[in-house]
């Protein structure tokens, strides 16, 4: 693929084939996502691949966990709730998706359903946990890095034909991803990234979710009009 066809072509995948990942395929994609911009060269990221046995328990612990109304624990800081246009285009998207899936808005069983899928890493065969030292927590460069990272990531994945979605709904019972990820004492969970073949059957995988114009985005200072 060529870098255009990439960066307009990826989208988010929900759905996937159950067809198991190469692990030299995943160490080349991670290759090619560590030449990212680093801050400095601190390189604060590190990675852990699961798959099979321990992603299963990660979901099913998660999703326990979840729905017995334990309170979540991401490790990385989550702001407070959006509003104002940065809702407006979260629940945009919610709608296309929804939408997509044929989940009406009074559809509480499927609504649900699709709220355990995100629990669930959307039953994707790989899991992909970004972590970060922690002796730089606090740095702002910090995050700025691994998100770098994570998109270099995403991209290279679907360069190769793998779809992936950057989420937080898998890693909310943190507990139970360090156990069973063995994510050491030195790393903070920071996020996760489903990734695996995508599955076009799946409506929600056809979604694009909208991006705002280049002039409601941008000032432009110093140039000639």
């Amino acid at each position: 693929m060529q870098f255009d066809d990439v960066i307009l072509g990826r989208r988010s995948i929900r759905g996937y084939k159950p067809d198991p990942v190469p692990r030299a395929l995943i160490e080349e994609i991670l290759t090619l996502a560590m030449r990212a911009p680093s801050s400095m060269n601190t390189q604060p990221w590190n990675f852990y691949v699961i798959t099979g046995e321990p992603l299963d328990r990660i979901r099913a612990g998660n999703t326990e966990r979840m729905v017995a109304g334990v309170p979540q624990s991401r490790e990385f800081r989550t702001g407070q709730a959006f509003e104002g246009p940065h809702r407006e285009r979260q629940v945009g998207v919610a709608k296309q998706l929804f939408a997509a899936m044929g989940i009406a808005r009074e559809d509480k069983e499927m609504r649900q359903d699709w709220v355990l899928r995100g629990f669930r890493q959307f039953d994707a065969p790989v899991c992909i946990i970004v972590t970060y030292d922690r002796v730089l927590d606090g740095s702002d460069d910090t995050p700025f890095d691994c998100g770098a990272v994570t998109t270099a990531l995403v991209n290279a994945a679907w360069s190769r034909g793998l779809g992936a979605v950057i989420n937080s709904q898998g890693i909310m019972q943190s507990p139970v991803v360090r156990e069973h990820a063995g994510i050491a004492e030195d790393q903070v969970i920071m996020k996760s990234i489903a990734l695996g073949w995508p599955d076009e059957t799946f409506p929600a995988n056809a979604v694009v979710s909208e991006r705002k114009p280049v002039a409601e985005a941008t000032v432009f200072v110093g140039f000639d009009d």
